[in-house]
């Protein structure tokens, strides 16, 4: 990220600065600087939401021995062909194999052995009868719901037939030994997380989620809870784009309120540089007086700042900071609106980039306007709205400035005016980003 680009802010273009750039411009340069995070190996629950970086096969079959589906008796099904409820098998119980048991007795013509579900079948045995079918070894001839102890004698009633290979989970019904389990690219969530527990592995290697340092700047900026006060307002740009690296699949690290003053700005990135993998700023990247973000930045030099044919959002820096190679920055305007539409536009490609994630980008759609619409020449313009997908239209939501977060948050998409459209009837077709997961 490195060459020589004019500031600007959100007015006019200045003759100082006559170059501006387009968006996919700048976010093609911007996704060109960033790739994939090198694969990490990580406990099971630390995996949660990361993508696996390898195939993963099982080392052994799963389950790993035949074992009962069911509470009831292990036995040879010849025993039983003939059984009902007026005459049952009878059968001697030759011992009880609880879940986890090692030590296995023999089944014999006969014969049976008590089992509990999850238990391993032991040698000899065909077939488990669930304890409904029995009499529960009480003695009685009647069907038991429970097993009780067993009766003197040890014997079993079994009052039906049980067909060969009833109520046992074979090995390797489930998984084979070898088998491709999971694979490079998945989405780890609570049921691959069981499986790779239940396959044995306790850590996995994957592609990390980015760490993601988000730093709103200005003084006047106070923190929910707190009173604003004349002039002040509460800081809700680090909240926002905290919560949407979030949901974008990052890590996120909320760093609010930092005022404008160069020594504690550079102190704070100095000291957030060594947990970041990426850092995003909102605020200071126009030419106010007081905006010191800039000025930070060009002592790290490799920070650029552009301006861009889009509204809102037109003031963008990105870069590199810190040693080495350097960690990506990218630096927002602060207004609310720019803030959040400059971070789905750039930053959430960033990490989903990161991230190695197929689906970089936010899903497009074409859509109707059910308003007229205008726009500034020569700007992309991005308008909040509702989509309904039932009827394939788009309704603005508020205004355009870009200071209306009351608007935002009922938007569930951002309405695209191309750069050479000025205005737009009810019921044109227009580009429709959608912004729900």
């Amino acid at each position: 990220m490195t060459g020589k680009h004019d500031p600007c802010c959100e007015g006019a273009d200045s003759p100082a600065s006559p170059r501006s750039w387009s968006v996919d411009e700048h976010l093609a340069d911007v996704l060109a600087a960033v790739a994939p995070l090198p694969p990490i190996e990580l406990q099971l629950l630390d995996a949660q939401g990361c993508r696996l970086a390898e195939d993963v096969r099982a080392a052994d079959d799963l389950p790993p021995f035949d074992n009962s589906s069911m509470d009831g008796y292990a036995l040879r099904t010849a025993d039983t062909v003939r059984a009902t409820g007026q005459y049952p098998s009878v059968l001697a119980v030759v011992g009880d194999i609880a879940a986890g048991a090692a030590d296995l007795p023999k089944v014999g013509p006969g014969q049976a052995a008590r089992i509990m579900t999850g238990a391993p079948v032991p040698p000899g045995a065909e077939a488990v009868a669930p304890v409904e079918w029995t009499d529960g070894g009480t003695g009685t001839g009647r069907a038991a719901d429970a097993m009780g102890a067993p009766v003197a004698g040890e014997e079993v009633r079994v009052l039906r037939p049980v067909a060969e290979g009833a109520h046992i989970r074979r090995r390797g019904s489930d998984v084979t030994a070898g088998d491709t389990v999971l694979e490079a690219g998945t989405v780890l969530g609570p049921t691959q997380l069981g499986l790779l527990a239940a396959i044995g592995r306790a850590a996995v290697k994957v592609a990390p989620r980015p760490r993601v340092v988000v730093l709103s700047t200005g003084s006047e900026l106070v923190q929910p809870g707190e009173a604003a006060g004349p002039g002040r307002i509460h800081d809700s740009n680090s909240f926002t784009l905290t919560a949407a690296a979030i949901a974008a699949g990052a890590v996120a690290y909320r760093v609010g309120g930092v005022p404008d003053e160069a020594a504690t700005l550079r102190a704070v990135l100095e000291d957030q540089l060594g947990r970041a993998d990426l850092i995003v700023t909102s605020g200071g990247v126009s030419v106010g007086a007081y905006d010191v973000v800039k000025e930070v930045f060009a002592d790290y030099g490799g920070v650029d700042f552009r301006r861009l044919r889009m509204q809102p959002g037109k003031p963008q820096g990105f870069g590199r900071i810190g040693a080495g190679a350097g960690v990506p920055l990218l630096a927002l305007p602060g207004n609310p609106v720019s803030a959040y539409i400059s971070f789905e536009l750039f930053v959430r490609p960033v990490i989903r980039t990161m991230l190695g994630a197929p689906d970089v980008h936010r899903p497009v759609v074409r859509a109707a306007t059910t308003a007229a619409l205008r726009s500034p020449a020569g700007r992309r313009q991005f308008l909040r709205g509702r989509h309904h997908p039932a009827d394939g239209t788009v309704s603005p939501v508020g205004g355009e400035g870009s200071h209306l977060v009351g608007a935002l948050a009922k938007a569930d998409c951002l309405i695209a005016v191309p750069e050479d459209t000025t205005a737009l009837p009810a019921g044109s077709a227009v580009d429709v980003v959608l912004l729900t997961d």
